[in-house]
């Protein structure tokens, strides 16, 4: 059925609200936008919001961010919206900002540079008034944040080195090591770690991590034990790099992924090659993912907090949209892992 103008049922308006409740609309201001005030008593409260729910009433967000001069929109640059960390975690910091009253739009840099500086272009013209970014790496990346003069930010998942801003990361160095430490613990002694050949602040942080744990233990670093993978091409690498190990003499008794993604890759290649998990080799994971759940043993994880993540980026962003000066504070939470069959 076609609707001519004339047709189209009109909006509400904060005026038809007052009308409907008997009050002035003030009042009405002062309860949808819940400003505290004394002078309003609790049934006319309940009766302005029973007239707003009868009349379907929808605030003007324009008119509302014309007034405060905000826009109650939040941007989210994640690096790959596509990896069960990023997609979740979007949906933790997407819940916490409606919480807040914000609207999020969530951009994927997918690790790009180029594609990073546009959304960061992107959101400057929508006018955010925050961002929570992951940034790329490169120094491209420092440069193009030194910019953002007038638009609060807060960094997740990792850092930009030499560059002081406000984060939410997690124990990334401190969680592998505690892991290597329990395969150590377990037995193991020939423990590789399958990274991204990427300067990423988190990951390189893990590789430390590791490291340590191999030292603390009086064991040499086999630099032969260290797979970088290209993530451009991660399942042809990780097919080439894994071959070569278990071809060699000195065959690996532990595994330790970094990332969800190269955990994936990695399991569908011990499942393919006939390799039994944990018979002839331990397995851990950082990240969890549902596609752990097709491989025939559960897999030790590195679980993050991500409700806590996006609870501590919507808290220092808040900060920062309220106060542009206030300081670049860090708050490091706690990753744990999640023991399964695979390392046992």
């Amino acid at each position: 059925m076609l609707l001519l103008a004339n047709d189209i049922v009109k909006k509400s308006s904060i005026k038809d609200v007052a009308k409907l409740a008997g009050v002035s609309i003030a009042s009405v201001s002062y309860v949808l936008n819940n400003t505290p005030n004394k002078s309003i008593k609790e049934q006319t409260v309940a009766r302005i919001l029973e007239a707003a729910k009868e009349l379907n009433y929808t605030p003007n967000k324009i008119a509302r961010s014309l007034k405060t001069q905000k826009s109650y929109t939040i941007g989210l640059i994640v690096a790959d919206i596509a990896n069960p960390y990023f997609s979740q975690l979007a949906r933790f910091i997407e819940d916490e900002a409606e919480k807040q009253g914000y609207t999020l739009i969530i951009g994927s840099s997918d690790e790009s540079d180029a594609k990073f500086a546009r959304l960061l272009t992107l959101f400057r013209d929508r006018m955010v008034d925050g961002l929570i970014i992951a940034p790329v790496e490169g120094d491209k990346t420092a440069v193009e944040l030194a910019a953002l003069k007038n638009i609060p930010f807060v960094l997740i998942d990792r850092t930009v080195p030499g560059f002081d801003a406000p984060a939410v990361l997690i124990n990334n160095r401190e969680i592998s090591r505690k892991t290597v430490q329990y395969l150590i613990d377990s037995g193991k002694k020939n423990i590789a770690l399958v990274s991204y050949n990427t300067g990423i602040t988190s990951l390189s942080e893990r590789m430390e991590g590791y490291i340590d744990a191999l030292k603390e233990n009086g064991v040499v670093v086999n630099k032969s034990f260290i797979l970088y993978i290209d993530e451009k091409r991660i399942d042809d690498d990780m097919d080439e790099r894994l071959t070569s190990l278990f071809a060699s003499a000195d065959k690996p008794d532990a595994l330790f992924f970094i990332t969800n993604k190269l955990s994936v890759s990695g399991l569908r290649w011990l499942i393919e090659n006939n390799i039994k998990v944990p018979a002839d080799v331990a397995v851990v994971a950082f990240d969890q993912t549902d596609a752990y759940k097709l491989f025939p043993v559960p897999v030790t994880f590195i679980k993050q907090p991500l409700p806590a993540i996006a609870s501590a980026a919507m808290e220092l962003l808040l900060e920062r949209i309220d106060d542009t000066d206030a300081p670049a504070k860090v708050r490091e939470l706690e990753a744990r892992l999640k023991i399964k069959a695979s390392s046992m």
